[in-house]
């Protein structure tokens, strides 16, 4: 896709750090006060309603809760390096934070990985109660390649020099077997330190411009400054393999037949990746964007793997209004949103264009959003009606929790619109009704709406 990106004020959010040779494992999970109460339930209505187990009848309770903040994992997202002397950076109006990630920032030398810039960068953001998506690049227009050193040094390694936006700009040379090797590397020494790591919510994956999947300006020829077919479908499968957890993602633009396997190749269209749109809101979505969200069946996908994207940087026009409440191009961002099922959207520019409460009203549309329909406990056990009124599931596991039991069946992959009932084997005359995750970071919490 031609994306004709304006930067309007946007300091560019590539990370990099030292290099060195520490691969092991953090120390800290990073769990935080995930189970923080969200409601106080007593009551005192006795009847004797619902249905008999060990601990006597069941009474109704009542619940009286609200959601006040974007969600964690979900709604608009900041960059890393942006506004961060600005108030919105430690609000509740934002819950994500994005970076590129150079991978010669963390190798020079042949297997020697050094993480410690990129935990010092994730602890950043969980310490503005916020967690990460990251996006591993080596092309960038204007800009030299994030190849490690020692590949480029490599005496038949060579990259090309091309024009992209106008700007020198230099390409990898996938035609070399070191670099090739190296990339299955990175992403499987990533996942066997950052799969379960709560700091991380969603990882991006790809190649070409910005790891975008195209290279709409610039030379192009697969197996050579863009990977060839082959060697994208050993890195899509090798990848899947490795992440048990984290979920990652790739680029709309991953339809093109001419970039990419996947036309091709059912069995990788099958694998559980999420999908990224990164000119959301432009004037064209509904011709070639959402041709290539139709192509990987994106009503299905969506019910097991997140879908975001970021604002059309087409035209200036598009970051200025692409969250107005009346909307653009005959469309809000609201009704775009439950349209593909987002969970999140990058939209670094946009306490240039609106205020907090608006970043803020944007964010709560997107993702999964849980209310308790009922709650009934015994002396020693509880049910708990939960629906999703949001427009996507939560992808990873929590729980309904009555005093800290968690309930026999996670919220996971709860539909929008669907209402299950979760057994919970706790109960009493007051108990406390939590939503409890392991996959947030100290401060988050999961909210829900309730008032019975």
């Amino acid at each position: 896709m031609r994306a004709a990106r304006l930067v309007l004020g946007l300091s560019l959010c590539i990370w990099s750090s030292g290099c060195g040779g520490d691969d092991d494992p953090p120390a800290d999970g990073g769990r935080g006060d995930a189970a923080a109460p969200n409601a106080r339930v007593p009551e005192d209505a006795g009847a004797d309603g619902g249905s008999p187990l060990d601990g006597g009848p069941m009474r109704d309770l009542s619940v009286r809760s609200a959601i006040t903040r974007v969600q964690p994992m979900t709604g608009i997202v900041l960059w890393e390096s942006s506004w961060n002397g600005d108030p919105i950076k430690r609000s509740d109006a934002v819950s994500l934070e994005y970076a590129y990630v150079a991978p010669d920032s963390i190798v020079t030398a042949r297997e020697t990985y050094d993480w410690s810039g990129f935990d010092a960068f994730l602890d950043r953001i969980a310490s503005r109660e916020h967690q990460a998506i990251v996006r591993f690049y080596y092309t960038y227009p204007g800009r030299e390649t994030t190849v490690p050193a020692y590949i480029k040094a490599l005496p038949d390694y060579e990259e090309t020099v091309g024009t992209s936006e106008g700007r020198r700009t230099v390409f990898p040379d996938w035609r070399h077997a070191e670099l090739q090797r190296f990339h299955l590397e990175l992403f499987e020494r990533f996942a066997a330190r950052y799969d379960r790591d709560p700091r991380i919510a969603f990882l991006q994956v790809g190649f070409g411009l910005w790891a975008e999947y195209h290279i709409y300006d610039g030379p192009r020829t697969l197996g050579e400054q863009f990977p060839s077919k082959a060697f994208q479908t050993t890195f899509l499968r090798h990848l899947a393999s490795q992440l048990t957890e984290l979920h990652w993602s790739v680029s709309i633009d991953a339809a093109s037949s001419m970039y990419s396997p996947f036309a091709e190749d059912a069995e990788l269209r099958a694998l559980r990746f999420g999908l990224f749109d990164d000119s959301f809101m432009h004037e064209g979505h509904g011709g070639y964007n959402e041709s290539s969200w139709r192509f990987f069946d994106h009503e299905r996908r969506v019910e097991r793997s997140p879908h975001g994207g970021e604002l059309s940087y087409y035209t200036a026009y598009d970051q200025e209004h692409a969250l107005d409440v009346e909307g653009i191009h005959g469309r809000t961002y609201e009704a775009l949103s439950a349209r593909f099922g987002i969970t999140y959207m990058i939209g670094n520019d946009q306490p240039n264009h609106q205020s907090v409460e608006r970043i803020r009203d944007a964010g709560l549309a997107n993702g999964y959003k849980l209310e308790v329909l009922a709650f009934r406990a015994s002396e020693t056990h509880a049910e708990v009606d939960v629906r999703n009124f949001g427009i996507a599931p939560l992808y990873y596991d929590a729980w309904v929790a009555v005093d800290g039991v968690r309930a026999n069946e996670s919220l996971r992959g709860l539909l929008p619109g669907q209402t299950r009932t979760y057994a919970v084997a706790a109960g009493g005359a007051s108990p406390t009704l939590t939503i409890e995750c392991d996959r947030l970071v100290a401060g988050q919490r999961i909210e829900f709406r309730a008032d019975l």
